[in-house]
């Protein structure tokens, strides 16, 4: 009993800091933080429930067993010892704090065991509809065993399964585990009632998917998409987005975070209901195919507004910047991003302004040094002939690439004091249907 007197009373200072620094984060930027989930500290060990440690036995009963005993009890934090357990689809309670001790891995099943496989995709660890929930560690780790399911990812008819999906959540905390090869989406939080999310000082790894050995699909780290957002202090290296949101989503901050494979921090391609209020600030990116990334299209657009992207710093990265609004067009000469020239965009065709418009306005780029992977453009900025991008700030902006920043269907973009250095020189863009002034002087 004393033992889990000591657990619930660390983990009830790990709640405090962690409260501490929500609360360091809105003074520090006037962000103003999620709130926290409140979780009971009644402990309750899933080896009392019959768990067993030996990578062999199927835990799924015990944990689940562990899980609504707490939930019965009106809430609290269920613990997984150092060990290792396999386990099947879990599913969380109200009120509930499933929490790895250091040394604590959570395996899933196997693909050939794990119920439903291919044709359900069950997610392994799910909630819905539900309030104050966590999923906590002291660099516990899940391991979703995923390398088997990742060939199904162009197979027709199959389904794979997400590690972590909550729908329709609040107070929802994520923090201080590592999460491990995904069959399929390592985090994906969403739903029109989604609020209060936190994801802090999480580390998530899956291949590259250029990885020439062993690549992963659509192995995102951080799909949130809802209201008051915060992802801080993560390290993150997979084989699709790094972070990516939907539309429906507002009051976002991104801040501290570490990536290094994938697509990059992105919003879209789906934005109905918009993206406002979102904020990307002292991060890091290395190796990833895009540093930032918005993208939509005409049948899935949305208006995006105060979106503000600051001190970031990018080392050979694909694009560090790309903004466009024909993620899904079918033309294959408009599909080339890197080799698309002025004179192709301003063909792209016109159409009729509707409620799925991609609309991107207001949006701010400061502080920012970023070096292109060799052979790419500095970067990337194409609106619609109906909708141009609007309202661009440039600020403190240096960019070394091989090939000039495009802007194209774009007004009133503002660079002050940049240096966007190409083979062409200083700031020598490539325009077309664009207004753009340099450190106050018009561009012809």
């Amino acid at each position: 009993m004393k033992s889990l007197r000591f657990t619930a009373i660390i983990l009830s200072l790990t709640f405090f800091v962690t409260v501490f620094s929500q609360q360091l984060v809105s003074a520090q930027s006037g962000y103003v933080a999620p709130a926290l989930p409140k979780i009971p500290n009644k402990v309750v060990k899933i080896t009392d429930f019959g768990a067993v440690s030996d990578n062999a036995t199927d835990n799924t009963k015990a944990i689940q067993g562990a899980i609504d005993a707490a939930l019965n009890a009106g809430g609290g934090i269920v613990v997984l010892p150092k060990g290792q357990y396999l386990s099947g689809p879990l599913v969380l309670g109200n009120n509930i704090n499933l929490h790895l001790d250091s040394g604590a891995v959570l395996n899933m099943l196997p693909i050939d065991k794990y119920p439903g496989g291919t044709d359900e995709g069950n997610t392994f660890i799910s909630a819905s509809d539900l309030h104050d929930i966590a999923i906590t560690g002291k660099g516990g780790l899940i391991d979703g065993q995923g390398s088997p399911w990742w060939k199904f990812a162009k197979t027709e008819g199959t389904k794979r399964p997400r590690m972590i999906g909550f729908k329709d959540c609040s107070r929802v905390l994520i923090s201080g585990v590592k999460l491990l090869n995904s069959p399929m989406f390592h985090i994906a939080i969403g739903g029109g009632k989604t609020n209060n999310i936190t994801v802090e000082g999480v580390i998530v790894r899956a291949p590259s998917s250029k990885d020439p050995v062993n690549p992963s699909h659509n192995t995102d780290a951080c799909d949130v998409t809802g209201s008051k957002i915060l992802v801080k202090d993560c390290d993150i290296s997979v084989g699709d987005d790094d972070y990516t949101c939907g539309g429906g989503t507002s009051d976002v901050l991104i801040t501290n975070c570490t990536y290094g494979e994938g697509h990059g921090v992105s919003i879209g391609s789906y934005a109905k209901n918009g993206v406002r209020n979102f904020r990307v600030e002292n991060c890091t990116f290395t190796n990833t195919d895009c540093g930032i990334r918005i993208k939509s299209d005409r049948d899935r657009g949305g208006i995006l507004d105060n979106i503000t992207y600051s001190n970031l710093q990018m080392k050979n990265v694909g694009f560090p910047i790309l903004i466009y609004a024909s993620y899904t067009t079918k033309e294959k000469a408009f599909r080339n991003l890197e080799n698309i020239t002025p004179e192709l965009a301003a063909t792209y065709p016109a159409a009729s302004i509707t409620d799925k418009t991609p609309i991107y306005k207001n949006i701010t780029f400061e502080n920012i040094t970023a070096t292109a992977q060799s052979g790419k453009r500095a970067g990337l900025i194409w609106g619609l002939p109906e909708a141009a991008v609007s309202n661009l700030v440039m600020k403190n902006v240096n960019i070394t690439a091989d090939k000039p920043f495009g802007i194209f269907f774009a007004e009133n973009v503002q660079l002050t004091n940049c240096n966007i250095k190409t083979k062409e020189g200083k700031n020598k863009l490539a325009l077309t249907n664009a207004t753009v002034t340099i450190d106050g002087v018009k561009v012809k």
